[in-house]
């Protein structure tokens, strides 16, 4: 699934977004507060996605306030747990279903 993206391996998430995704003034496409959004609306702890992302709580946190860049691998996950696009993630669709 999303093999797509696997030639992006080595890219993170903002610096895709940065580079792919930019609005008309120019602002990148904010995918952070989709990702507290998503975590919350599941009832979800950052502990409880960080221990699925297999990543320690205080890195999750610092992806969630765009401290640190998100990588693709991480980014597929989250649309795997969430059952959400990729697309909906990046904030380039308001529809979050998933294409099968």
């Amino acid at each position: 699934m999303y093999k797509g993206l696997t030639t992006y391996d080595g890219m993170c998430a903002d610096r895709l977004c940065n580079r792919y995704f930019m609005s008309e003034e120019g602002n990148s496409v904010n995918y952070i507060k989709r990702l507290r959004d998503l975590r919350e609306d599941h009832d979800m702890t950052q502990q409880e996605v960080a221990d699925y992302l297999n990543t320690s709580q205080t890195m999750y946190a610092r992806y969630e306030r765009g401290a640190n860049e998100l990588p693709i691998r991480h980014l597929i996950k989250l649309a795997e747990l969430y059952n959400v696009s990729v697309d909906y993630l990046l904030c380039l669709t308001e529809n979050p279903k998933r294409m099968k």
